[in-house]
C-alpha cells in the first residue's frame, strides 16, 4: 500500500470515528469542528452552509427504508445531487477531485448529507420503492 493509501486511509478512519461522536451528541465540539477542517477543508464551510439552508433531503422508500440523499448545489441554478453520503455523489467535483485525481476524502454534498444526518436536521421524504427506483435508474 503507498502511503497516500495509508494517509487516506487513516483520515477516512478519523473522520468516521467523529462522525459517530457527533451523531450520538447532536452537537459538534470545537475540536472535533478543527480536525474536520483538517480533514475536509473549504468543503466542510460549504457543505454547513448547504445545511443551514436546509439543503439535505433524506429520500425513503416505502415500505423498504432504503434510501438516497438529494444534496442542494450552491450554484444559483440550485441543481440537485443525488448521493451516499459514505460512497458516491452524482456531482462533477466527485468525479473531478475524488475519483480522477484523488485530492479530497469526499466533496461538499457528502459531507452536507454526514453533518445533516449527525445533527439529525435532515429533510425527510418518503416515496415509493417504484419511485426510489427510478430516482436510483438515473444516477
Amino acid at each position: 500500500m503507498s502511503s497516500s493509501s495509508s494517509v487516506s486511509s487513516s483520515s477516512l478512519q478519523v473522520a468516521e470515528t467523529i462522525w459517530t461522536q457527533i451523531q450520538s451528541t447532536h452537537s459538534v465540539s470545537d475540536d472535533q469542528l478543527a480536525i474536520l477542517h483538517i480533514l475536509f477543508g473549504k468543503n466542510l464551510e460549504r457543505a454547513t452552509r448547504i445545511v443551514d439552508e436546509r439543503g439535505v433531503k433524506k429520500i425513503s422508500g416505502q415500505p423498504s427504508g432504503r434510501s438516497i440523499f438529494q444534496v442542494i448545489g450552491e450554484s444559483t441554478r440550485k441543481e440537485e445531487y443525488l448521493c451516499f453520503p459514505e460512497h458516491y455523489c452524482a456531482c462533477y467535483s466527485f468525479f473531478y477531485d475524488i475519483v480522477n485525481r484523488g485530492e479530497q476524502l469526499c466533496c461538499k454534498h457528502q459531507l452536507a448529507a454526514r453533518l445533516a444526518v449527525s445533527f439529525g436536521t435532515c429533510v425527510d421524504v418518503k416515496v415509493s420503492d417504484d419511485h426510489l427506483a427510478h430516482l436510483l435508474a438515473h444516477l
